[in-house]
């Protein structure tokens, strides 16, 4: 392909920028190396809540300007257009959704350009169409770049810095040549290494020891299986459970451009995300959401519904329960929500927990609601309650709303 750098007036500027919508509260170097750890990607530009990605083996330098963003800037009047401009003997196509670029490229012939331009047209409900006028199509207008480019945004390209993940690397070849020289130093061939004097006694007390842990060992699991293991053992704090969730939702939810998102949820051991296609592709999908969620496993529901999973980290955990009984729990809860105006969902059940021929009846208090309130703010509700655990939060992209499951574990 030729190099991504077009010339107006004497100035040049980059295109061909894999541009990636970036979610509220991310911070645009950070994310630029984010996006580029497995890529070429060297330099990188923020314009509104898009990032751009170029690499110098594109012709692209530091300080340099985008074509896209300038383009932007001068169609302001359009959320959505499809353009191409002919720049020398070449062809500059930008496609722009709702705000969104989702093409940027420079074309070396007119088939090429008129073959891409033909297929993004068939997306509907562009706000605005520009070709060559010779070229005929129907409702499109003919504009000029040198008419558009040039008018001074200021934004310009910045170099990704690599130096974090360089520093590292020089570490360890400095120990390995330190090392190689220590070897070089005292041959292996000339070690000595000193063998102790095993004697039969020495042999019969440790095989004696041997034999007292493993009957240890035995006595511990004779204990263990007879005791009986509750849930309530092993209970994450419920406020770095609210945000181990917050922040994993988040993680999965970040945007794919031409995909929607539709649904989030984390249980127990996941959490998942369930995405729509817009005008996207799933190679795109995968191409970029391996990127932005490394460790991640994706389930194809169809060609045009995406489910991703990542496994939670573990929490540190502890024993915890509620001393009150469920029914004065089960008062406090529907208090506690009715005095918020918050309708909420709450059942008393039994659950039988047993080892082995032992068992025993244990109070669980299920509480559902669904709230405008973030995991954080939502579980302060609980801080007067012990035996605390969120099952599971969703949130639902379209009405943004929380949906909550939690339990209480009393005697």
């Amino acid at each position: 392909m030729i190099k991504q750098i077009i010339t107006i007036n004497r100035k040049k500027y980059a295109t061909g920028l894999f541009w990636q919508p970036m979610g509220v509260g991310n911070n645009a170097k950070n994310y630029a190396k984010q996006l580029s750890k497995n890529k070429k990607y060297t330099l990188y530009i923020d314009y509104k809540s898009m990032i751009g990605l170029t690499s110098n083996r594109d012709g692209a330098k530091s300080g340099m300007m985008s074509a896209a963003v300038e383009v932007i800037n001068a169609l302001s009047e359009f959320v959505s257009f499809l353009a191409v401009f002919r720049v020398d003997n070449n062809y500059y196509l930008i496609a722009v959704r709702n705000g969104i670029i989702i093409r940027d490229v420079l074309l070396d012939n007119a088939d090429t350009a008129r073959k891409f331009f033909m297929e993004l047209s068939q997306i509907p409900d562009w706000g605005g169409l520009f070709a060559p006028a010779s070229w005929g199509i129907p409702k499109s207008q003919e504009k000029y770049l040198t008419d558009l480019i040039g008018r001074g945004t200021g934004i310009k390209l910045r170099q990704i810095s690599v130096a974090k993940s360089i520093v590292p690397t020089l570490f360890f070849v400095f120990i390995f040549i330190l090392f190689g020289l220590y070897v070089l130093k005292n041959p292996i061939s000339v070690q000595k290494v000193h063998v102790p004097n095993i004697t039969q006694e020495t042999i019969d007390k440790y095989r004696q020891q041997i034999e007292s842990k493993k009957q240890n060992v035995n006595d511990v699991k004779q204990i263990t299986e007879t005791k009986i293991i509750y849930p309530y053992d092993n209970l994450p704090d419920m406020m770095e459970r609210a945000n181990l969730c917050y922040k994993a939702i988040a993680f999965v939810m970040q945007p794919i451009i031409g995909w929607n998102q539709t649904h989030a949820k984390c249980d127990g051991e996941f959490v998942s995300a369930t995405f729509s296609r817009d005008f996207g592709t799933l190679n795109d999908f995968y191409e970029i959401g391996g990127d932005l969620m490394p460790g991640a496993t994706v389930q194809q529901m169809s060609d045009d519904e995406i489910i991703l999973r990542v496994r939670l980290p573990e929490l540190k955990t502890g024993s915890e329960i509620d001393e009150r009984d469920q029914e004065t729990i089960m008062r406090d809860v529907a208090t506690i929500f009715q005095q918020a105006n918050i309708n909420a969902e709450i059942n008393g059940v039994t659950d039988t927990v047993m080892n082995n021929n032992k068992t025993e009846q244990l109070h669980v208090t299920e509480i559902a609601v669904s709230s405008k309130l973030t995991p954080m703010e939502f579980m302060q509700a609980f801080k007067g309650f012990n035996g605390v655990y969120m099952t599971a939060v969703s949130w639902h992209a379209n009405t943004r709303i929380w949906n909550y499951e939690i339990i209480i574990y009393s005697k």
